[in-house]
């Protein structure tokens, strides 16, 4: 038991994310560089063209392009995640799925206090991923806990985690999320599935998630990163939450 408690890392910064994200200097040059990426994007320049020539533009290092790339959209983009957007008060008996992985990592992230970024879309997002495996940290449970609360307190009917099969781990925290719910009660179905972005825009669905091809192709989505973010942090938001 001892080796398991010791493998609970945190989700936080590496030693490199202050200096890339934590001064002054170097947040003027991904502010300037989302202007860019607005611009560009919304005149309809491919994304990959259009980050490679504002990260050039601005010698941006890999991760700030990173941040850069989950902070743009074109205005087309943000008007239409815009429309398809419910508010809270339109949850009350409905059925959300959760893209189980993007929400998880974004809110382990916050609670590491490790950078997370707002996306001129009005989602955050984090700069961590997966890679084909997924590992538990010492913020997982207070994550899946505080999510299933607050669902509780917005009055969904149900909650369905679907989480991306072929990474390593997913069966476990299948696992783990059903013990969780059984715990405190909460009304969670959890699925494995193989192309998770496919299954959870399809049909009439309701979703949760920060990424962008999921959020333009889904029908109707929920933004819990900015519901927890602006209940936590309802003034000045900390140091590690980078905004536009």
């Amino acid at each position: 038991m001892e080796g398991k408690t010791e493998s609970l890392k945190n989700r936080g910064k590496s030693s490199e994310d202050d200096k890339l994200f934590g001064n002054e200097k170097e947040q003027l040059k991904i502010t300037e560089g989302l202007k860019d990426m607005y611009y560009l994007l919304s005149r309809d320049f491919p994304a990959k063209a259009s980050v490679g020539l504002v990260g050039n533009r601005y010698r941006l290092k890999t991760k700030q392009i990173k941040a850069l790339q989950g902070m743009g959209a074109s205005s087309q983009d943000i008007s239409l995640r815009k429309s398809k957007e419910l508010t809270p008060q339109e949850l009350k008996g409905k059925t959300i799925y959760l893209d189980g992985f993007n929400v998880i990592i974004l809110f382990e992230t916050l609670l590491s206090q490790g950078f997370i970024f707002k996306g001129l879309d009005g989602c955050y997002r984090d700069i961590s991923s997966v890679h084909g495996t997924y590992k538990r940290v010492s913020q997982t449970q207070k994550v899946l806990v505080a999510i299933g609360e607050i669902f509780g307190k917005l009055e969904l009917e149900k909650v369905i985690w679907v989480f991306d099969a072929p990474v390593s781990n997913s069966g476990k925290m299948k696992s783990f999320c059903y013990e969780l719910a059984q715990q405190h009660n909460f009304k969670w179905e959890v699925l494995l599935d193989n192309s998770p972005d496919k299954f959870l825009c399809e049909g009439e669905k309701l979703i949760c998630s920060s990424d962008a091809w999921i959020l333009n192709e889904c029908k109707q989505w929920f933004n819990l990163g900015n519901h927890i973010i602006n209940n936590l942090f309802p003034n000045t938001k900390p140091s590690y939450i980078i905004e536009p």
